[in-house]
């Protein structure tokens, strides 16, 4: 496996039953699932909050949108972590969704116990004193691009070439972005989504520390 850029590579890895890793997560009230573009986080996080009663997810992607890449993380902490860790009900309209026709806003379920955020800088070093648990998700670097053009293919509707050119205008901004803020150092533990070594991505996940 090929780590990105400023990750250093990891291992011994071992496998685990997801039911066995989400456990100690349980009564974690924030917790955060962070990695690069296309690495598995998405995935990840939607199956950590099956296992966890009460627990909703929140995407980077959906404070950010239209928004800035990187430039979000005032926009996390006013409008959905100080709420959410006040005990308040949080329904959040990111300023960008009004302006460019988005409907809708980001809701917190009432009796919501666990706050799974999730995306590319979900464990950034701005608010990592306000969460209970960070995850990073290691890809390997050159899977990690071929999975996110093709999800973006398959959800934006746009050919290859396309793909591509928004693909790499995004890792100009994401691979900086990640090296100033090395969130793998600050990880409570550190998964991968690679097949370093054989399992089931549906009921395991493999673990390096």
């Amino acid at each position: 496996m090929k780590a990105g850029p400023g990750e250093p590579a990891l291992g011994p890895w071992r496998v685990s039953r997801l039911d066995d890793f989400a456990r100690p997560l349980t009564g974690r009230k924030v917790i955060a699932v962070d990695g690069r573009g296309g690495s598995g986080k998405s995935t990840l996080a939607g199956r950590l909050a099956a296992l966890l009663p009460g627990s909703a997810v929140v995407h980077t992607d959906d404070v950010a949108w239209n928004h800035s890449r990187f430039g979000w993380d005032d926009l996390m902490i006013d409008g959905i972590l100080t709420p959410f860790r006040a005990g308040l009900d949080v329904r959040y309209r990111p300023p960008a969704w009004a302006p460019n026709g988005r409907t809708g806003e980001i809701v917190l379920p009432s009796g919501t116990s666990t706050l799974i955020i999730e995306g590319v800088g979900a464990s950034r070093r701005e608010y990592a004193d306000r969460l209970d648990f960070a995850i990073w998700v290691q890809s390997d670097y050159e899977e990690a691009r071929r999975r996110g053009v093709e999800r973006d293919m398959a959800r934006d509707g746009n050919d290859e070439e396309t793909a591509l050119r928004l693909w790499w205008e995004w890792e100009e901004e994401e691979v900086p972005f990640l090296i100033a803020d090395q969130p793998w150092d600050r990880a409570d533990v550190i998964v991968t989504t690679s097949q370093v070594l054989p399992h089931d991505p549906e009921t395991e996940v493999v673990v390096n520390r």
